[in-house]
């Protein structure tokens, strides 16, 4: 959410049901996340998140299929922290025989170029961002 700038304060997220969805509850079920952290501080962190088709996400697909959400700290981005964080979840998300996991990307916001890499590809459109899809065998 906040690639682009300092655009949302933690006050603002939490009383934004329309975000709070992605971490509120989590981990529930299913969902399952991964943080990269150097001596005691987080470098980056990954999750996924299975919503229902009631409570679907910005990148909902599939109540089956869970939403990414993943964000490298500033101090931290360009240095391939997140590629390697990306890669580790969806190594879990095999192991755990998933079928996919979808994310929304905002246009202009350049980790779609990490996500495209990956191997996710556009499967729909919300207003101004992508919904993207990466399957798992």
């Amino acid at each position: 959410m906040n690639w682009a700038g300092s655009r949302f304060t933690f006050d603002d997220i939490d009383g934004d049901p329309e975000i709070a969805r992605y971490f509120s509850d989590f981990p529930s079920g299913r969902d399952f996340g991964l943080v990269d952290v150097e001596g005691v501080a987080p470098r980056a962190v990954a999750w996924l998140v299975f919503l229902p088709a009631d409570r679907a996400g910005y990148g909902f697909v599939d109540a089956d299929i869970p939403e990414l959400s993943i964000t490298t700290f500033d101090k931290f981005r360009g240095l391939g922290i997140g590629t390697a964080l990306l890669a580790r979840l969806i190594e879990a998300a095999e192991a755990r025989g998933l079928s996919g996991i979808s994310l929304s990307v905002e246009d202009g916001n350049r980790a779609r170029r990490l996500y495209e890499r990956t191997g996710f590809e556009v499967v729909g459109r919300n207003g101004g961002s992508d919904t993207m899809l990466l399957k798992l065998h």
